[in-house]
């Protein structure tokens, strides 16, 4: 008996050891081990200046985590010519003074900001194998899904004040502008596609022709909201919300998205084409995760600066 189970039983400690050791590096050091992706894109009018653009997205803070806080702090030094929020915040409904604390050094520069539904919800503890069955049935968020019922609301409004008395410019089912030294910056932006948020009827029409560029920006990267921009003319459109996908697999990428966006775009520039219009996409792989699920594996937590350059 010991000879004919001896073998399995060896495997199946090692697999467990190994289980455990993955999840030991995916919790402990990967999920903390925060990173700056730099881009530079050509989507500039010829001549324009080049501009740095600091974008922050799905920080999902939990109180008491201090050494996301203080990377976040440490940001202001790339001294960007604007910053981009592109949602998810809160992973805490405690955190908005942490971070209000984390993100203050980089509300000394202009910026603008979207909400995703970890800013309006709390999160709640669901097995990640959903995120696998969903895709395979095409439901994301409460597209497709039934409504969510006695979920947590966070204290947004108290960021979004913050935000606002800082000089950041709320994009929500809204446009905006901002005047930089070398540039007049317009922006359209939507409210989250991942609950059903987004309103592009009250910002369609296309570039404000008045300013020198134009941005769309929006939290989840659904592709009604991707095309809707791409077909009125946006040359780049800012996204966050599939942190990258969180559990990936070496040398293969990502599994998920939670949202209708494929995995060759999980994260990182590409572009986007609706009908005869191109659009180049970024997608910010965040820096945080659920306060549930607080582990990444081959996707590091980043920030990206981008380099927005004159075309060619």
């Amino acid at each position: 008996m010991r000879a004919r189970y001896g073998l399995p039983l060896k495997i199946t400690a090692g697999l467990t050891a190994t289980a455990a050791a993955g999840i030991v590096y995916a919790a402990g050091y990967e999920a903390r081990s925060f990173r700056l992706r730099r881009v530079t894109v050509p989507v500039l009018p010829p001549g324009m200046t080049d501009l740095r653009v600091l974008q922050v997205s799905d920080i999902h803070m939990v109180s008491g985590q201090r050494k996301k806080r203080a990377w976040l702090q440490s940001l202001a030094g790339l001294r960007p010519d604007f910053v981009v929020n592109t949602g998810d915040n809160l992973s805490d409904p405690d955190a908005v003074p942490e971070v209000l604390d984390a993100l203050g050094p980089l509300m000394e520069f202009p910026g603008v900001y979207v909400f995703g539904s970890n800013d309006y919800y709390g999160p709640k503890l669901r097995n990640p194998a959903r995120y696998l069955l969903e895709k395979a049935q095409g439901r994301h968020g409460l597209n497709g899904n039934k409504p969510a019922v006695g979920a947590v609301h966070n204290p947004w409004e108290g960021m979004r004040d913050a935000f606002d008395a800082a000089g950041w410019v709320d994009l929500t089912n809204t446009r905006g502008r901002l005047r930089l030294p070398q540039a007049e910056l317009a922006f359209t932006g939507l409210d989250d596609p991942h609950i059903k948020r987004d309103r592009y009827e009250r910002v369609a029409g296309g570039p404000d022709g008045t300013a020198d560029f134009t941005l769309g920006v929006v939290h989840a990267p659904y592709l009604r909201s991707l095309d809707a921009f791409t077909a009125d003319g946006y040359e780049l459109i800012l996204a966050g919300h599939t942190h990258g996908g969180q559990l990936c697999i070496p040398f293969y990428g990502a599994l998920v998205t939670n949202c209708d966006l494929d995995t060759d775009r999980v994260k990182g520039l590409s572009t986007h084409t609706a009908g005869d219009r191109t659009s180049y996409l970024h997608v910010s792989a965040g820096c945080g995760t659920n306060r549930f699920t607080p582990v990444r594996f081959a996707c590091p937590p980043e920030v990206t600066l981008l380099t927005l350059t004159a075309r060619a």
